[in-house]
């Protein structure tokens, strides 16, 4: 996706070396619809500059920052060197990500999606939640309701959703504990059977959590949660444990929930 306008100072931007002189580079933002910045010898890189060519070629990918925007001349003044290591992989990764989306539009729209509907519908994701990429993102974990904040048709938000689940890539964490259930009753066995299918709780946890409850010696149980993110998936080991503990008080036995194994060796 590209934007109109033009970009603002102290903004990171992504382009391309299309020509250098002696002063300076030219600088494409691929961002951004037909605009073109220029880098100043002194921003190339710091220190002495004997020869641009020694540090920029012409084609090559780089980051910028915006110093200044002059609308009335059309002119771009940009800084290469004002841009550090770590903001350089995190633009660079934001705009291969963009490109990623641009490629979902056509998936989820057809090849024949018209400028209109492409900037209406990727103007809500951006507006919702910052980028396109991170609108499919959100769609393809949460789904539908991700979507709900935004204005999208409920064809548009099918659509989206069902593109982002079979093309998007979700980062998952994995949280781990121990919880100890003993029964003193007689039917004890029954009592720690229960515990354990209320702590898998399959009606009360989301679709894009993954919760598995597995022996590991008597009286121990691990709780494995698979969530999007590390508090989601925090929460849902902390609900588990917080049934299985609920049911087996309830039925006279006693529960502990732990982080470390205990009865089995690493």
């Amino acid at each position: 996706m590209q934007y109109s306008g033009w970009p603002d100072s102290g903004e990171l931007v992504v382009g391309e070396v299309d020509e250098i002189e002696d002063f300076g580079v030219f600088v494409d933002l691929l961002e951004y619809e037909e605009t073109r910045g220029l880098v100043h010898v002194s921003e190339v890189a710091s220190g002495w500059i004997k020869n641009v060519r020694d540090h920029v070629t012409v084609d090559d990918v780089v980051v910028c920052k915006v110093l200044d925007v002059d609308t009335s001349s059309q002119q771009v003044d940009l800084s290469i060197k004002d841009v550090n290591d770590h903001q350089r992989s995190d633009a660079i990764q934001a705009w291969k990500n963009e490109q990623k989306a641009d490629k979902w539009m056509e998936i989820a729209f057809g090849e024949d999606i018209t400028d209109e509907q492409f900037a209406s519908v990727a103007g809500e994701l951006v507006e919702e939640f910052g980028s396109m990429y991170a609108g499919f993102e959100q769609a393809a974990i949460h789904g539908p309701e991700a979507l709900d904040p935004t204005d999208l048709s409920d064809d548009e938000t099918d659509t989206l959703v069902e593109t982002a689940r079979k093309n998007v890539s979700v980062p998952y964490v994995t949280v781990t504990g121990y919880v100890d259930l003993t029964s003193p009753n007689p039917d004890g066995v029954e009592d720690v059977r229960a515990a354990l299918e209320a702590a898998a709780g399959s009606d009360s946890v989301p679709d894009e959590v993954e919760l598995d409850v597995t022996y590991v010696g008597a009286p121990e149980y691990r709780i494995r949660v698979q969530a999007p993110n590390y508090d989601d998936a925090e929460t849902q080991l902390e609900a588990s444990a917080d049934r299985a503990s609920d049911a087996i008080t309830a039925a006279g036995g006693d529960a502990a929930f732990h982080r470390d194994r205990r009865t089995e060796a690493d």
